[in-house]
């Protein structure tokens, strides 16, 4: 379940940094826009991108989130992706997730799946 602060985080238009495992054990972090589905956190990406591959391949994920108004307050969820969510369903998702960032619909020049998250870690602040 996710936490009231983290939520209130996640469902703000804060920046994620999502960082995944490569295939050969280094680090990759990108950018992305977060969001929730339930008590769940999504994100989405291209089908054949570096987070996607890296993902599938080893689904465990960090993410570091900055707020605007606080960004240096510690917002930290650990968990692993346990869902792909694609078609319809998925842009539903990216549209409301986008909506938070950008004014319009998330252009549909490109395929997006959108990953689902059991968080394992969840902190806002030091705590």
């Amino acid at each position: 379940m996710l936490t009231s602060d983290l939520r209130r985080v996640l469902d703000s238009a804060a920046i994620a940094h999502l960082a995944t495992v490569s295939a050969d054990g280094a680090p990759h972090v990108a950018p992305v826009f977060v969001g929730t589905e339930g008590d769940r956190v999504v994100v989405f990406t291209g089908p054949d991108s570096k987070k996607s591959r890296n993902l599938h391949r080893d689904p465990r994920v960090a993410l570091s989130v900055a707020t605007a108004d606080d960004p240096f307050t510690p917002v930290v969820v650990r968990g692993r992706v346990i869902e792909w969510i694609d078609g319809d369903e998925a842009w539903e998702i990216v549209d409301r997730v986008a909506g938070k960032y950008i004014p319009v619909p998330y252009p549909r020049d490109d395929a997006r799946v959108v990953a689902v998250i059991e968080p394992e870690v969840q902190r806002v602040g030091m705590g």
